[in-house]
């Protein structure tokens, strides 16, 4: 059984390396406080609030009277504060006075009363976060369209969401899903939603809501993994864009019939880029800046500006790599672009100004 939580609901999921473990399944929320140091919190207001009931009981202690001996003392008072406060009441201890007796509706009762709010406040808190927690999720729930499922929050997983969020794409409206509940509480941690289970169960992506997805990434350790999430991902939604990285280049067309858009593959790019960088350190160095978000070059999509159009590639502010022109992508020297078009979209290498937002029309093109 699975579930999808703002965070804090047990679940079951199954595992590939265990048998059945319970997890949470989260959205993000405020850090709580530990349930020792609150229940300690809790027990301190108690004791706090039986001290000056005892005192205040001691200060008109003759207007009490004890059975056994008449008199009030100390020890009495703070005997007559436990009893009375905790609705024992023995009746061995009374007041007696109008004063006594006044003390006892106006402040001895409202402190009996907040006494067992405190004592029951821990028990309270439990019955009521259930149904706190399914409101939290219905309206959670209610409010996801269009958001981003990320398959896999390894180095993968978490560079791709940091390259999405870049756009400004909140952190809401990322779901990242893995068998690992440990990987689950660190996404979590970070602000993003986390699904514990098997993304290549439909039942899980059903909990991300992948069928209302825009963006699927899958970045999961194994390639015939990331097959299995891909086709299940492309039956429960046709219209998603989905991307998937594989290590082994000969996955890579599987993968495309299974029905993502695009493939990278992790193993060879990387091969590439350690040939490069042999062969040339400063291109290698170069590519390296590329491939690492938000610092030094970026590589970015961008819509053609009104000034741009008419004019050729090399003629732009910016450095323009490609020219995208409906579903083809050209390069700047194809003599096919002739001349930008408004519809059209650049592919440009910008400089990173580290601490600013990339624009929301802008794109930056993840690596692998």
């Amino acid at each position: 059984m699975f579930h999808v939580k703002l965070p804090g609901q047990d679940v079951i999921a199954r595992r590939p390396d265990e048998r059945v473990v319970t997890h949470r399944v989260k959205l993000p929320r405020k850090v709580v406080a530990h349930p020792f140091r609150q229940v300690a919190k809790r027990v301190v207001m108690a004791l706090t609030l039986l001290v000056a009931t005892a005192l205040v009981v001691y200060a008109d202690h003759d207007g009490y009277n004890d059975n056994s001996d008449g008199s009030v003392d100390l020890l009495d008072a703070f005997y007559y504060a436990t009893v009375s406060l905790s609705t024992t009441g023995y009746g061995d201890i009374t007041p007696v006075s109008d004063g006594a007796r006044l003390t006892n509706i106006f402040v001895i009762t409202p402190m009996r009363v907040l006494f067992l709010i405190i004592l029951v406040g821990t028990t309270l808190e439990v019955l009521t976060e259930r149904t706190r927690e399914e409101w939290r999720l219905n309206r959670w729930r209610s409010a996801l369209r269009d958001h981003t499922v990320v398959v896999g929050f390894g180095t993968k997983g978490r560079s791709a969401i940091q390259t999405v969020c870049a756009t400004g794409l909140k952190k809401e409206q990322v779901i990242v899903v893995d068998p690992s509940t440990k990987v689950i509480d660190a996404a979590t941690a970070e602000g993003y939603a986390g699904i514990v289970g098997d993304a290549t169960r439909s039942d899980v992506l059903m909990r991300a809501e992948v069928h209302r997805a825009r963006k699927i990434i899958i970045a999961t350790q194994r390639d015939d993994t990331a097959v299995l999430v891909t086709l299940t991902a492309r039956q429960l939604n046709r219209g998603a864009k989905i991307v998937a990285a594989v290590r082994e280049e000969e996955n890579a067309p599987l993968l495309k019939q299974s029905g993502a858009d695009a493939v990278i593959t992790s193993a060879s790019a990387a091969g590439r880029l350690l040939g490069l960088s042999v062969l040339s350190p400063a291109a290698g160095m170069v590519m390296e800046d590329l491939i690492q978000q938000g610092s030094g070059l970026d590589i970015v999509e961008r819509p053609v500006i009104k000034a741009e159009v008419g004019k050729g590639p090399r003629e732009t502010s910016d450095l323009v790599v490609s020219v995208v022109r409906g579903h083809r992508v050209l390069g700047y020297d194809d003599p096919a672009v002739g001349t930008l078009q408004a519809t059209d979209r650049l592919i440009t290498i910008v400089r990173a100004t580290p601490g600013t937002q990339v624009a929301p029309d802008a794109r930056p093109i993840p690596q692998d």
